[in-house]
């Protein structure tokens, strides 16, 4: 799904659902074919109001976020947002101990 050279952003996906009972098995659904893109998730039922937040912490390219909000924006009683930091160059992953530039704490 994603373009070749295009650019992956780290952003937040909050998402409000006002039916639960109706299309939360749909939205769990949509969810699950995006996993890959999915780095963190919170949800709330509000049990009080008859809702559930879910917040998101995604990692994809502009038109992978754009697929699962459009696609969990269509269904009824669902309100997204999302935000994207700026695209940033990749940074190669820190191992466990290392810190600043790849030196461990004490060097």
């Amino acid at each position: 799904m994603e373009t070749e050279g295009a650019m992956r952003r780290v952003g937040v996906v909050g998402i409000i659902i006002t039916d639960r009972g109706r299309v939360a098995a749909r939205v769990q659904d949509i969810l699950s074919q995006f996993g890959d893109m999915i780095v963190g998730r919170m949800g709330i039922p509000y049990r009080e109001r008859d809702l559930a937040v879910i917040a998101l912490i995604v990692d994809g390219t502009t038109d992978q976020v754009g697929a699962l909000t459009g696609k969990l924006g269509q269904l009824p009683g669902v309100m997204v947002r999302s935000a994207l930091a700026p695209p940033l160059a990749a940074a190669p992953l820190r191992r466990e101990g290392e810190q600043n530039g790849g030196h461990a704490a004490g060097s």
